[in-house]
């Protein structure tokens, strides 16, 4: 395990900027999502501010940039979703601050804001975690100031793992309906602009679906390592949810090697889970992509290469030592800062440069259960 030499202080600060913010990142409406903003019924709701600002949660930043795929654009910089059974939307007010609404009265506003901000890792402070990114990186100081609040999440770790084994070599928006058809499993929480909202799916509910209908459902060869995961997961003394939580008290090394374990869980698929759930913060989920920002910025040495296994533990190691324990959050705005969908928001020298030639992947995540996302 590589020594963590820098320290992030963990505290909440709510913090203002006195300079005007930049416009937030786009998200241009579809035809379908202006016809569902042209009846937005969300006016008359009640609205409670989390005492987040944009700097520390940008929306845009956050939900539609492959963490998760549950969370549905419902209005403009409105995102609606489903933390644990609370049925929330989140939206930007004029001044950047994030509020929240709960779509049931079943649940106390305290409770669901208590889950929500568990669920946002709103313990992390972004000023004071990039504060030391941009101390080591000038790049990532100036992508800073216009990417300011993109957030990892803390997600349940049973839906993560099932999210990330559909994106095995995959498309978002692919991925987006083999995360709904799972999601449509699980207890009916209420209909938002549009979309029908579930609590994910318990590993009993899911242990309820065959082979069979996941492949009649489009999740080809998916479909074999997602009934075999279930199936290991049941098989788990403490029960699989439980033991899913316990690896958030191990090393990440442990958990990359305990979540491979898994029918279809490769070492990125891992990684991806650790991150995003697992409270690893310095994990680092290499694929195609990664590999690319680490051949333009960390290890240009290694353009053209074949990213093998052993590449790939070499660039997880080069994001660590120069981010600190922190690491995973620091690559997620590097990835942000090269999707197309960023990109008109950053200065012209900011944006991506010539990608290096796509190297070929041996060990692919194809033949061992998990695969590079592809955005």
């Amino acid at each position: 395990m590589i020594s963590l030499i820098l320290q992030v202080r963990i505290t909440m600060k709510r913090k203002r900027s006195p300079k005007p913010l930049p416009p937030l990142p786009s998200t241009p409406p579809t035809p379908q999502t202006q016809s569902r903003h042209s009846t937005n019924l969300s006016k008359s709701r009640l609205w409670i501010p989390l005492n987040l600002t944009r700097q520390e949660l940008s929306l845009p930043l956050t939900f539609p940039t492959g963490q998760t795929f549950r969370w549905k654009n419902t209005a403009p910089f409105q995102y609606t979703g489903v933390v644990g059974s609370h049925l929330i939307s989140l939206k930007h007010l004029q001044n950047g601050d994030v509020c929240f609404s709960l779509h049931s009265q079943s649940h106390s506003n305290h409770d669901a804001k208590t889950a929500l901000l568990d669920f946002l890792n709103a313990d992390v402070s972004l000023a004071d975690t990039w504060e030391v990114f941009s101390a080591s990186d000038e790049r990532f100081a100036e992508l800073a100031q216009h990417l300011g609040g993109a957030r990892v999440l803390r997600q349940d770790p049973f839906e993560c793992l099932i999210q990330f084994m559909c994106s095995s070599n995959n498309h978002i928006s692919r991925i987006t309906k083999m995360v709904d058809y799972v999601s449509s499993l699980g207890t009916y929480l209420g209909h938002v602009e549009g979309f029908d909202f579930h609590a994910f799916p318990t590993l009993h509910q899911l242990s309820l679906v065959s082979e069979q209908q996941l492949r009649e459902a489009g999740f080809g060869y998916r479909a074999k390592y997602i009934v075999g995961t279930v199936n290991a997961l049941q098989s788990k003394p403490e029960g699989g949810e439980e033991w899913l939580y316990s690896l958030r008290k191990l090393d990440l090394q442990d958990v990359i090697s305990q979540l491979s374990k898994l029918p279809g869980v490769g070492p990125k698929v891992a990684a991806c889970i650790a991150l995003y759930s697992l409270d690893q913060h310095h994990a680092i989920p290499v694929d195609v992509h990664v590999w690319r920002i680490a051949q333009k910025y960390l290890l240009p040495e290694l353009a053209g290469s074949k990213l093998t296994l052993k590449l790939c533990n070499r660039v997880a190691e080069a994001f660590v030592t120069k981010y600190g324990k922190y690491a995973g959050w620091a690559q997620a705005v590097l990835f942000i800062a090269e999707l197309p969908s960023q990109k008109a928001i950053l200065p012209l020298h900011l944006r991506a440069t010539k990608q290096p030639k796509p190297a070929k992947i041996e060990n692919s995540e194809e033949e061992s259960g998990g695969g590079p996302l592809e955005i």
